[in-house]
C-alpha cells in the first residue's frame, strides 16, 4: 500500500500491514500493556517507519472536519441532530459537512468528495456494507446515529430506548382506561420501529390485553402515513379509542384524519406520538409524546467521535440514551370503554 505525499498514514493501515486488529493498534499508541511484547514490538516498528503522528482533531495543522450522513435532509428529525452536533462541534472548534445520501450514485460522489476533503469522522443513520468498508479501509471512525439499519457489531452507534419508550406510550393510554389501542407502525426494516412495536406489544400483554394484528397500522414515519393508517384503523367495524403513532409526524398526519372525519382529540379519540419535536407543543390540542432525546443524540456522536480520533477504547460501542413520556392534552380517559 503506498501512501501519497503528505497523507498521513492510518491506524487501519498499519494494523492491515501488522497482521492485528485496530483495536490492538490503537492499544499500542496509547501505550497500554495488554498486547504482546512480539506484537508491540512489530507495530511500534511500523509506528516509527510510516512516521505516525496521532492528530486529535481541532489540535492538528488544519482545522478538523466531520460528515453528518442523512437519508432524508428534510425531516424535523434531521433538524434536532444537526442542532445536537453543531453545538458540541462549534465548541471544539470542528467543522461539519452535512449531506443527504439517496442512492448508489450519492454515495460515490459522497466518498469522492470526504476522500478530497480528509474527513476526520463520519456520523450516518445509514451505513451501508460497501461505505463501512471503504471507510474503514481508509482508517475514517464512523458512528451510526439512530441505525436504519443493522451495523456491525464493532460500530459504535448512539440511539435510544425504542422498547421502553414504545411501552410507556401504551401504558399511559391503559391507565387512562383505554382498552383497545391503535398502532401506526414505523418502517420495521428499522430497528427503531421493531423496537416501538416491541415495546407496544408487551404493555399489551403485561396488561392482559391480546394483541389484535388489525390494529396495527403500518407507516413510514411521515405525516400521509400517519393520515392514511389512521383511516385504515377508523375503518374497522370497531375502531380503536387511541392511538400510538411511532413518530411525532404520523401522529399529527392522525390528527388530520380524524378533524376531517368531524372526530376531536382527545374527547373521541386520544393520539400519542414518538420523538417530541418543537411543533409538537403548539399544534391543536399540544401532542402527548414520547420525547426522544435527538439532539443529544448528535452531541453524544460527536464525543464518541472524539474519542475514536484520540485512539480511547470506548466503554461500550452501543449507548442508548433514556427516552421519556411528555404528557399534554391529546390524551384522556375513553368517552365510554372498550
Amino acid at each position: 500500500m503506498t501512501r501519497g505525499a503528505g497523507r498521513r498514514v492510518t491506524i487501519a493501515e498499519i494494523a492491515q500491514k501488522a497482521g492485528v486488529s485496530v483495536p490492538t493498534v490503537s492499544r499500542v499508541v496509547n501505550g497500554r500493556s495488554d498486547v504482546s511484547p512480539q506484537t508491540r514490538a512489530r507495530v511500534e516498528d511500523l509506528l516509527r517507519l510510516h512516521r505516525y503522528r496521532r492528530r486529535v482533531p481541532g489540535s492538528g495543522d488544519r482545522a478538523a472536519l466531520l460528515d453528518l450522513v442523512f437519508g432524508d435532509l428534510g425531516s424535523p428529525w434531521a433538524v434536532e441532530i444537526i442542532r445536537g452536533v453543531e453545538e458540541v462541534a462549534h465548541a471544539a472548534g470542528m467543522g461539519t459537512v452535512v449531506s443527504a445520501i439517496h442512492g448508489r450514485s450519492d454515495a460515490r460522489r459522497w466518498m469522492t468528495n470526504l476522500r478530497a476533503r480528509a474527513s476526520d469522522g463520519v456520523m450516518t443513520s445509514v451505513l451501508e456494507p460497501v461505505l463501512h468498508e471503504e471507510l474503514r479501509t481508509l482508517g475514517v471512525p464512523v458512528v451510526v446515529i439512530d441505525p436504519a439499519g443493522s451495523p456491525a457489531l464493532e460500530t459504535p452507534s448512539v440511539g435510544a430506548t425504542n422498547w421502553a419508550g414504545g411501552m410507556a406510550a401504551t401504558d399511559h393510554l391503559l391507565r387512562l382506561g383505554h382498552r383497545r389501542i391503535g398502532m401506526i407502525a414505523g418502517p420495521l426494516r428499522h430497528p427503531c420501529s421493531r423496537a416501538r412495536l416491541g415495546g407496544y406489544r408487551a404493555a399489551l400483554e403485561g396488561a392482559g390485553i391480546p394483541v389484535d394484528a388489525s390494529l396495527i397500522a403500518r407507516g413510514d414515519f411521515r405525516h400521509a402515513s400517519g393520515f392514511t393508517g389512521c383511516n385504515t384503523l377508523l375503518d374497522l367495524r370497531e375502531p380503536p379509542t387511541a392511538l400510538f403513532a411511532a413518530s411525532d409526524p404520523m401522529a399529527l398526519g392522525a390528527i388530520e384524519a380524524l378533524r376531517r372525519r368531524g372526530l376531536r382529540v382527545p374527547e373521541d379519540i386520544s393520539v400519542v406520538g414518538f420523538d417530541d419535536l418543537p411543533e409538537v407543543r403548539w399544534c391543536a390540542p399540544p401532542l402527548t409524546t414520547v420525547r426522544q432525546p435527538l439532539a443529544d443524540m448528535g452531541k453524544m456522536a460527536v464525543r464518541t467521535l472524539q474519542r475514536l480520533a484520540r485512539a480511547e477504547e470506548l466503554d461500550s460501542t452501543r449507548v442508548e440514551l433514556a427516552t421519556e413520556l411528555v404528557v399534554r392534552a391529546s390524551t384522556a380517559a375513553p368517552a365510554r370503554r372498550a
